[in-house]
C-alpha cells in the first residue's frame, strides 16, 4: 500500500520524467536568475589574432608588429578588442543554445596582449519574459590577471529558456 501511494504521488507530480539508460543521472540544469554570473577563460594566441584579422580584414600593425606597438606606447602586440569581446556571445550561446544576441555596448579599459589569459563574464541584471522567450540584459566584463578590467559593457540577448546548459566549447 505504501509503495502504491509513493508511485501515485510520483506519477501525479508535475515534475517532468526523464529516462537515463547510462546508469548515471544527468547533471541538474540551473535556472538563470537576476544576479547570476557565467564565466569562461581564454588565452588569446597569435593564431587567433591572425585568423581574426583574415575574417575582419583588420590588419592594423598594432596587432602584428611588436616594435610598432611599443612605439605606440603598448607593451607588445595587441589582440583585437572585438575578438576579446567575442567572449560574451560565446558564453551566452554555450549556456543557452539558440540564444539571439541583440545588442552590445563596449568600453575598452586596458589592452590585451597575445598570450594573455582573459576571463569573460556575463551577469544577468534583468530578465523579462516575452511570449515564449526571455529578454535578458547582461553586464559584460573581461578581466586579465584575475583582477584588471579590460572591457566592460552591457548586452541584451533573447533566450529560448532560462535553463542553463553547459555545452562543450571548441577552442
Amino acid at each position: 500500500m505504501r509503495n502504491r501511494m509513493l508511485i501515485r504521488s510520483l506519477v501525479s507530480s508535475s515534475v517532468p520524467c526523464t529516462r537515463n539508460f547510462s546508469g548515471t543521472a544527468p547533471p541538474p540544469r540551473q535556472v538563470l536568475k537576476t544576479g547570476d554570473t557565467l564565466r569562461q577563460t581564454r588565452i588569446f594566441t597569435n593564431e587567433d589574432v591572425t585568423e581574426y584579422s583574415k575574417a575582419s580584414h583588420d590588419s592594423n600593425p598594432l596587432h602584428f608588429d611588436s616594435e610598432f606597438a611599443r612605439n605606440a606606447g603598448f607593451e607588445d602586440r595587441l589582440v583585437h578588442g572585438m575578438l576579446v569581446a567575442a567572449l560574451f556571445p560565446r558564453i551566452i550561446a554555450s549556456h543557452f543554445p539558440g540564444a539571439v544576441y541583440v545588442s552590445q555596448s563596449l568600453h575598452y579599459k586596458s589592452p590585451v596582449y597575445v598570450g594573455d589569459a582573459v576571463v569573460g563574464e556575463v551577469q544577468a541584471t534583468n530578465i523579462r519574459e516575452n511570449k515564449s522567450r526571455y529578454i535578458v540584459k547582461f553586464l559584460t566584463r573581461c578581466f586579465k590577471n584575475d583582477k584588471l578590467l579590460v572591457i566592460d559593457g552591457e548586452a541584451v540577448a533573447i533566450l529560448p529558456n532560462l535553463a542553463a546548459e553547459k555545452v562543450n566549447v571548441v577552442d
